[in-house]
């Protein structure tokens, strides 16, 4: 085991390779040739003194060491982005680069608009947007802001709970004529029921207070929201949806309205330490002021002052 300390760069090709499964597809997500990842990878298990991949037909496979090293050099990634946006502050003015991150629904059907107003007030402030429903880690900087539809229990973050967007159940226009528009729960039972794969603490929270719509009963089942939401506009059947999206569109109708009102809860986070950030700072007051003027305007619960 070679005593020298590998250089970050190894580790940056690493979890390239762990991520992509093999040499080329690494070189292409970081931008080197594959001879460079494929000597960054002899040099890191040089360094190690371990084995960290083999082998296979489908690519390369991590070796148990290998995926033991993967939270620790996932951490090394994050750091060292947040080390390369906090280089690019700006001292006294907005600028720079701020990641937002948000799940998948809010992230393309309602920030667009709240970040365009911002990048026009603050044109030198780079925007990095990351949609993923897993809540991102904002004490290790994974993310600066986080739009979250549950509440953060981390005690170093600033949180400002902007409300609750009500949530309905639509279905196409073109459905319900076809099938029927139900006039009582129990009338669901005979249509196509659009929600969630996996469990969520969410969807538990539904099913335990709608169990007419627990996984079993489902037509259709997808991981993505953003799936969710193309089926129940393609006409495939009747699913949960934000009343300020499902206005957008005429052809989609609330059905079951006295039956069904389940508020999403929703805030915006970021790590205390950043509350001095011109730029993350004015991220977060824009995020929450757009998110509370799209919530009045879908008839949502403001957060009480």
């Amino acid at each position: 085991m070679d005593e020298t300390e590998p250089d970050w760069d190894l580790y940056r090709s690493f979890l390239a390779v762990l991520e992509e499964g093999s040499l080329s597809g690494a070189a292409r997500a970081l931008g080197l040739t594959q001879p460079t990842i494929g000597r960054h990878i002899e040099a890191l298990e040089a360094a190690l003194g371990r084995q960290l991949f083999i082998r296979t037909p489908l690519g390369l496979a991590p070796t148990d060491v290998a995926q033991a090293m993967r939270p620790y050099a996932s951490a090394l990634a994050a750091t060292a982005a947040a080390l390369r946006r906090t280089a690019s502050e700006a001292s006294d003015r907005v600028a720079g680069v701020v990641r937002v991150t948000a799940s998948e629904v809010i992230g393309v059907e309602v920030l667009p608009p709240l970040l365009t107003t911002l990048h026009e007030r603050h044109p030198d402030l780079i925007i990095e947007l990351v949609l993923s429903n897993a809540v991102d880690d904002l004490l290790r900087r994974e993310a600066d802001v986080a739009v979250r539809m549950t509440a953060p229990t981390q005690e170093a973050l600033l949180v400002r709970r902007v409300g609750a967007i009500p949530i309905g159940l639509y279905g196409h226009r073109r459905y319900l004529e076809r099938r029927g528009r139900p006039k009582t729960i129990d009338d669901l039972a005979g249509h196509a029921l659009i929600g969630f794969d996996r469990e969520t603490a969410w969807l538990r929270t539904m099913a335990a207070r709608y169990p007419y719509l627990g996984r079993e009963r489902l037509a259709f089942r997808a991981t993505s929201d953003l799936a969710q939401l193309a089926a129940i506009r393609a006409g495939y059947g009747i699913g949960a949806c934000q009343v300020g999206i499902a206005r957008r569109d005429p052809n989609l109708e609330r059905v079951l309205a006295d039956f069904f009102d389940l508020p999403l809860g929703t805030f915006v986070a970021m790590h205390e330490d950043l509350r001095t950030s011109p730029r993350c700072r004015a991220v977060f007051d824009a995020l929450a002021a757009g998110l509370a003027d799209y919530l009045a305007a879908c008839g949502g619960t403001p957060a009480s002052r």
